[in-house]
Protein backbone atom coordinates (compact mmCIF):
# COMPACT_ATOMS: atom_id res chain seq x y z
CA UNK A 1 0.00 0.00 0.00
CA UNK A 2 0.91 3.76 -1.12
CA UNK A 3 0.04 6.99 0.26
CA UNK A 4 0.29 9.65 -1.28
CA UNK A 5 -0.19 13.84 -0.01
CA UNK A 6 -3.39 15.26 -1.03
CA UNK A 7 -2.67 18.82 0.21
CA UNK A 8 0.51 21.02 0.13
CA UNK A 9 0.44 21.02 3.99
CA UNK A 10 0.36 17.40 4.20
CA UNK A 11 -2.63 17.30 6.58
CA UNK A 12 -4.24 15.24 4.53
CA UNK A 13 -3.04 11.77 2.50
CA UNK A 14 -5.21 8.89 0.50
CA UNK A 15 -4.36 5.33 0.42
CA UNK A 16 -3.24 3.76 -2.66
CA UNK A 17 -3.02 0.22 -3.49
CA UNK A 18 -1.77 -2.00 -5.76
CA UNK A 19 -4.87 -3.13 -7.31
CA UNK A 20 -5.49 1.01 -7.77
CA UNK A 21 -2.81 1.23 -10.24
CA UNK A 22 -3.30 -1.84 -11.79
CA UNK A 23 -6.52 -0.67 -12.74
CA UNK A 24 -5.47 2.71 -13.83
CA UNK A 25 -2.77 1.31 -16.13
CA UNK A 26 -5.58 -1.13 -17.70
CA UNK A 27 -7.85 2.13 -18.51
CA UNK A 28 -5.09 3.95 -19.45
CA UNK A 29 -6.33 6.21 -17.19
CA UNK A 30 -3.31 8.93 -16.67
CA UNK A 31 -2.48 9.05 -20.82
CA UNK A 32 -3.14 12.48 -22.61
CA UNK A 33 -4.50 13.57 -19.53
CA UNK A 34 -2.51 16.42 -19.12
CA UNK A 35 -1.76 18.80 -22.11
CA UNK A 36 1.78 19.77 -23.26
CA UNK A 37 1.64 22.50 -20.76
CA UNK A 38 1.83 19.69 -17.87
CA UNK A 39 -0.34 21.79 -15.66
CA UNK A 40 -2.54 19.64 -13.57
CA UNK A 41 -5.33 22.01 -11.93
CA UNK A 42 -9.16 21.10 -11.03
CA UNK A 43 -9.84 20.69 -14.29
CA UNK A 44 -7.49 18.08 -15.35
CA UNK A 45 -9.10 16.38 -12.52
CA UNK A 46 -12.56 16.72 -13.44
CA UNK A 47 -11.46 15.32 -16.94
CA UNK A 48 -10.43 12.04 -15.15
CA UNK A 49 -13.51 11.80 -13.63
CA UNK A 50 -15.25 12.94 -16.84
CA UNK A 51 -13.33 9.78 -18.69
CA UNK A 52 -14.00 7.48 -15.93
CA UNK A 53 -17.38 7.88 -15.56
CA UNK A 54 -17.51 7.65 -19.22
CA UNK A 55 -16.01 3.74 -18.81
CA UNK A 56 -18.91 3.32 -16.18
CA UNK A 57 -21.76 3.84 -17.80
CA UNK A 58 -20.34 1.34 -20.49
CA UNK A 59 -19.58 -1.19 -17.99
CA UNK A 60 -20.93 -1.09 -14.34
CA UNK A 61 -19.71 -4.48 -13.03
CA UNK A 62 -16.32 -3.46 -12.79
CA UNK A 63 -15.51 -3.66 -9.29
CA UNK A 64 -12.23 -2.45 -9.59
CA UNK A 65 -12.76 0.93 -11.26
CA UNK A 66 -15.76 1.26 -8.75
CA UNK A 67 -12.91 0.80 -6.04
CA UNK A 68 -10.29 3.49 -7.75
CA UNK A 69 -13.65 5.93 -7.76
CA UNK A 70 -14.83 5.30 -4.44
CA UNK A 71 -11.00 4.95 -2.64
CA UNK A 72 -9.44 7.43 -4.67
CA UNK A 73 -10.74 9.69 -7.41
CA UNK A 74 -14.17 10.79 -5.68
CA UNK A 75 -12.58 10.78 -2.39
CA UNK A 76 -13.31 13.91 -0.38
CA UNK A 77 -9.64 15.09 -0.04
CA UNK A 78 -8.72 14.45 -3.84
CA UNK A 79 -7.72 18.07 -5.17
CA UNK A 80 -5.26 18.63 -7.88
CA UNK A 81 -2.26 18.48 -5.53
CA UNK A 82 -3.40 15.00 -4.97
CA UNK A 83 -3.47 14.17 -8.73
CA UNK A 84 -0.20 15.05 -8.96
CA UNK A 85 1.04 13.50 -6.46
CA UNK A 86 -0.80 10.13 -8.10
CA UNK A 87 0.52 10.71 -11.84
CA UNK A 88 3.97 10.68 -9.85
CA UNK A 89 3.29 7.49 -8.19
CA UNK A 90 1.46 6.00 -10.84
CA UNK A 91 4.93 7.05 -12.90
CA UNK A 92 6.88 5.25 -10.48
CA UNK A 93 5.06 2.47 -10.09
CA UNK A 94 4.75 1.83 -13.91
CA UNK A 95 8.47 1.83 -14.60
CA UNK A 96 9.77 -0.83 -11.64
CA UNK A 97 6.98 -3.21 -12.55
Amino acid sequence: MYKIQANKSGSRSISIEESHLETIKEYSLLESLVDSHGIIDEEVLDKLKYNIRALLENDHSDKALLDLCLDVVYNSDMKAYGLSNLIELYRQWNSTT
